[in-house]
């Protein structure tokens, strides 16, 4: 490790006040889309960025930067309306939530922080594609029993329409996308900046199943969204890489999709165990 290495993760641990903020701001994102109160999420989504004023110029950059994307995108509904006028109002929010900070950073900070490494030019071992199979069978065992038993798979619409079962499709995989171009490559990679990864993974994973169980993750949704959250954080840590990240999200989601599928009409891919 070099000499600013060191020093970088020195000032990382022992800033422990600018914790504070940090933790305001993801506790806003909690009442932003977990609890539906706007009024009060708002407000300690500014105090949050308040502190981080007095307290570090810096930081109050990068968390109003993920402030303005969870501003966006609490601006429009989040849920699984598959009509094509709430699909492209959606598509737009994410998009400038995920568009507005890294155009901040890039042309405004002049900073190399928020990238989207796809071509990393490394190749997988065999850790990492054996892990994508356990994705699976964790999603196979897992997702229908959650989904059937909570009756949460309501929150998505019966895709027995063509035209439905493929905008659910993309929908699905459209915002698997988005949440490792926001929450991972985005939030986690400014929070680290400033904290243990450790810390900027907890912070960003509040944020992200926070968002997930307004997209339909209810009932005991968190107790997985949570974990998978950290474990996309770490997994990004490790392999750098958005494609490994993103390969991940879609696999999951792709038992998602088939399991709800079945949900709605169990004579359909009479599969899963539950």
């Amino acid at each position: 490790m070099s000499v600013s290495q060191t020093s970088t993760e020195s000032q990382r641990c022992t800033m422990s006040w600018k914790l504070l903020p940090a933790a305001m701001l993801s506790a806003s994102a909690a009442l932003l889309f977990g609890t539906g109160n706007a009024l009060v999420g708002y407000g300690l989504l500014a105090l949050s960025l308040l502190c981080a004023a007095l307290i570090d110029r810096r930081l109050a950059q990068h968390l109003s930067m993920i402030a303005a994307g969870l501003v966006i995108i609490s601006l429009v509904p989040l849920n699984a309306d598959l009509s094509l006028g709430h699909m492209a109002q959606m598509g737009t929010a994410l998009a400038a939530a995920v568009l507005l900070p890294w155009l901040i950073s890039r042309f405004a900070l002049r900073e190399q922080i928020i990238k989207f490494p796809v071509n990393t030019g490394r190749k997988w071992p065999l850790a990492a594609k054996l892990y994508l199979l356990a994705v699976v069978a964790l999603g196979f065992l897992v997702l229908p029993v959650y989904l059937i038993s909570t009756g949460v798979y309501q929150n998505w619409p019966d895709a027995s329409d063509p035209a439905i079962f493929w905008r659910l499709f993309i929908g699905v995989n459209s915002v698997g996308i988005w949440d490792e171009l926001f929450f991972i490559c985005t939030a986690f990679a400014l929070l680290r900046k400033h904290f243990p990864d450790w810390q900027a993974n907890i912070l960003q994973a509040v944020i992200f199943s926070s968002f997930l169980w307004e997209i339909g993750y209810q009932s005991w949704g968190p107790l997985l969204t949570f974990p998978f959250a950290l474990l996309q954080g770490y997994t990004f840590k490790l392999t750098k890489s958005l494609s490994y990240v993103v390969s991940v999200h879609l696999i999951f989601d792709l038992v998602l999709f088939l399991a709800l599928v079945h949900a709605h009409n169990r004579e359909w891919l009479p599969v899963f165990m539950y």
